[in-house]
């Protein structure tokens, strides 16, 4: 999440920068594969909407903009169950209600990330690798710094460092071991009243390493999916996105800026991206059903004045907070799991002079290690149904109701017979397998 469009737009530029095209190996194993999508049940599935065309990437057209560039109302974008090392960019792309456009993934992965380009890479010492133009210097700025991480033999390196929570000092280059990187800026080189950060990157090898060897991939497109108005203020509108998985983005898996209407995405991954793996900004209304959200710096992360809704959800592995939602928002979340294991577990933060609302129904959130509470500052409203929060406890200074929960074993409100959510349900319905047994501990 980024408040500033311009950094949006950049976003925009940066990514069709660095496009490469389809790399034709199937994507990843990784835990909630589109390929097998949570079972979504009659009430949450799209109304039959006239069909136009099919447009098939890889086939009808070469490339996701192609086919975005080309598509009409009712049609539908295809791709193959693939790795793209590319994004998808709607832009001003505003179609007729019960005519959406639909891009449909079938399983595939747009990965953000690109292996290290070896020719602008220089040894500066042994072991000790410079490179002073990993992005063009127009796009580099703080906000693209604090999200910063490089890929080291596939593992997401962050030195410390995550975007909405705790960030480690950039290490000094002398100081790096094996294994490691960072970023020296030089202020000698910054234009005056730019946003712009000048300066270099380093990646340390061990001794005798060679750089082509040590397989290591950068983050260079700013998302997975980017939604948003057009150059001359055009919202997007009326859009269905399914069965796609978003990874290492330096900023959000599905990026949603501006007034944007009617959009709907079923069965979506975010894994390991350098900010949030969905956030929806401004007035934006959308849906979202079924979504897996893995490794990044926020599980879900909506703001200003959005609307949202959000079901068949799971989280787990997230670096600052797992759920964020702020300003003037009105939020809901259902049917969800979150492994917590961030710096916060659940904030809804209005701000000064705002007033935003989640609902949270059939919602277990189990806190991983050292406890820390649930949110709920000055001026937010928290409506809880049949919710269990397990290691956490609620800190309320807005205003937090409960209906039929458990936390920590206690039930909300006192004195009732309270069940909390439905954890079988939850567990065999959306939690990966690869999950399930750390939900079946006690």
């Amino acid at each position: 999440m980024h408040r500033l469009l311009s950094f949006v737009f950049c976003g925009v530029l940066a990514a069709a920068s660095f496009v490469r095209g389809a790399d034709v190996s199937q994507p990843a194993a990784i835990a909630g594969d589109p390929a097998h999508p949570i079972a979504l049940d009659a009430r949450t599935t799209t109304a039959a909407v006239e069909r136009g065309r099919d447009i098939r990437v890889g086939i009808d057209v070469k490339t996701i903009h192609e086919a975005i560039k080309l598509a009409q109302p009712g049609d539908t974008i295809h791709l193959q169950p693939i790795v793209y090392h590319d994004y998808a960019g709607f832009y001003g792309k505003k179609r007729e209600p019960g005519r959406p456009i639909t891009l449909d993934g079938h399983g595939a992965t747009l990965e953000g990330s690109d292996p290290l380009d070896l020719a602008k890479w220089k040894e500066v010492s042994p072991g000790l690798f410079a490179n002073s133009q990993m992005l063009p210097p127009r796009y580099l700025d703080d906000a693209v710094l604090v999200r910063w991480f490089f890929l080291w033999d596939g593992k997401m390196n962050l030195m410390g460092r995550t975007s909405k929570g705790k960030k480690a000092p950039f290490k000094k280059p002398e100081d790096l071991r094996p294994g490691q990187w960072t970023f020296a800026e030089d202020k000698s080189r910054e234009k005056p009243n730019s946003r712009q950060v000048c300066g270099t990157f380093y990646v340390k090898l061990s001794p005798g390493q060679k750089l082509a060897e040590a397989n290591i991939a950068a983050p260079m497109r700013s998302a997975g999916v980017q939604i948003a108005t057009d150059a001359h203020g055009s919202a997007s509108a009326h859009l269905v996105i399914r069965n796609l998985t978003a990874t290492h983005p330096y900023n959000d898996g599905f990026n949603i800026h501006g007034n944007c209407q009617d959009l709907v995405f079923q069965n979506i991954r975010s894994i390991e991206c350098g900010d949030d793996g969905i956030s929806v900004h401004e007035a934006a209304e959308c849906r979202v059903d079924g979504f897996v959200s893995i490794g990044n710096s926020t599980g879900i992360a909506d703001c200003v004045a959005a609307h949202t809704s959000y079901n068949h959800v799971f989280i787990a592995g997230i670096h600052a907070i797992d759920l964020l939602f702020l300003h003037n928002g009105r939020y809901r979340v259902e049917n969800a799991v979150v492994l917590s294991s961030s710096e916060h577990p659940l904030l809804l933060r209005p701000g000064d002079g705002n007033h935003c609302e989640l609902s949270l129904e059939n919602v277990l959130i189990r806190r991983l290690g050292k406890s820390e509470p649930v949110e709920v500052q000055k001026n937010a409203v928290l409506r809880a149904g049949r919710v269990t929060l397990e290691n956490l406890e609620v800190l309320a200074l807005g205003t937090a109701t409960f209906d039929n929960c458990l936390v920590n074993g206690q039930a909300r409100p006192e004195g009732s017979k309270a069940g909390g959510a439905d954890r079988r349900q939850l567990i065999r319905g959306i939690v990966p397998a690869a999950y399930q047994a750390e939900l079946a501990r006690p």
